[in-house]
């Protein structure tokens, strides 16, 4: 599991230096056009193969990689899929959602020609939510995202990072004194069965807070939130981190995203 801090202000649409503000119309013209597809697109019932999670596809038009692929079954039920590999016109694509049920007679597989996006918006501190974006804790609550984006990431240029300047108390002594943490840095915690890692990563979130400087960058609390990523865990271990970040202060303040087991 890792912990992230960062600044409230980056999940802002308008948070952009002078020459890159957007005027008005524009946004309102992307805004316009962000949930459809201007490029028509083609349905293949070309199913060669289904191995375990894997569904091989023939005579696919320039297929990408890691694009997704939404699939509709004979009944109507819909799952989506992600190309692992292309070789020539056939394309490998790994299915979310589990193989069962899919044929090569009835089932359709539409290529999107885009990457699996995230919506993104500051309604999204205080809730949690699944590797994918979708809500875990109100599903009939989707949020209003500001930005979609991509959810691989992309690579950070170390030559036009932030220098870290802030440090983050966390309120354990070891932590602070021996190896303090800086704003915006990752937080791995290395452990093993039998140790309190849970407890620790929980208490860390519930009293991190900026060390006021004399300085000119925005130390207040309104610009401070965690997100906190965890992979792999059950159920118990999801609804414990729940029910620790269930405070006053971290409901408000931090983004719990699971990727359950």
């Amino acid at each position: 599991m890792s912990i992230s801090t960062v600044n409230t202000n980056s999940f802002s649409l308008y948070n952009k230096k002078p020459h890159e503000q957007l005027s008005a119309h524009q946004v309102h013209a992307m805004a316009a056009v962000r949930d459809y597809r201007l490029q028509p697109t083609i349905d293949y019932s070309t199913v060669s193969a289904v191995k375990g999670p894997l569904v091989i596809l023939d005579n696919v038009k320039l297929p990408k990689y890691s694009e997704i692929v939404n699939l509709t079954l004979k009944n109507g039920e819909k799952r989506k899929g992600q190309v692992l590999e292309i070789d020539g016109k056939r394309a490998v694509v790994q299915i979310f959602e589990g193989t069962a049920g899919i044929d090569n007679t009835y089932t359709r597989c539409e290529f999107s020609g885009d990457v699996l996006r995230m919506p993104i918006s500051e309604e999204m501190l205080g809730r949690s939510f699944d590797g994918s974006g979708k809500p875990l804790d109100q599903k009939d609550l989707p949020i209003l995202p500001e930005d979609y984006l991509d959810i691989m990431g992309q690579p950070i240029n170390p030559c036009k990072r932030t220098y870290p300047q802030q440090m983050i108390q966390t309120g354990i002594s070891c932590i602070d004194i021996a190896t303090s943490i800086a704003r915006g840095q990752k937080i791995p915690l290395f452990s093993a069965a039998g140790l309190p890692h849970n407890e620790i990563a929980a208490q860390i979130c519930r009293q991190a807070s900026l060390v006021q400087t004399k300085s000119t960058i925005d130390e207040s609390e309104d610009s401070f939130a965690i997100v906190f990523g965890a992979m792999g865990v059950n159920m118990s271990t999801a609804r414990f981190f729940q029910r620790r970040f269930r405070t006053k202060w971290s409901y408000g303040k931090s983004l719990i995203i699971f990727e359950l087991s």
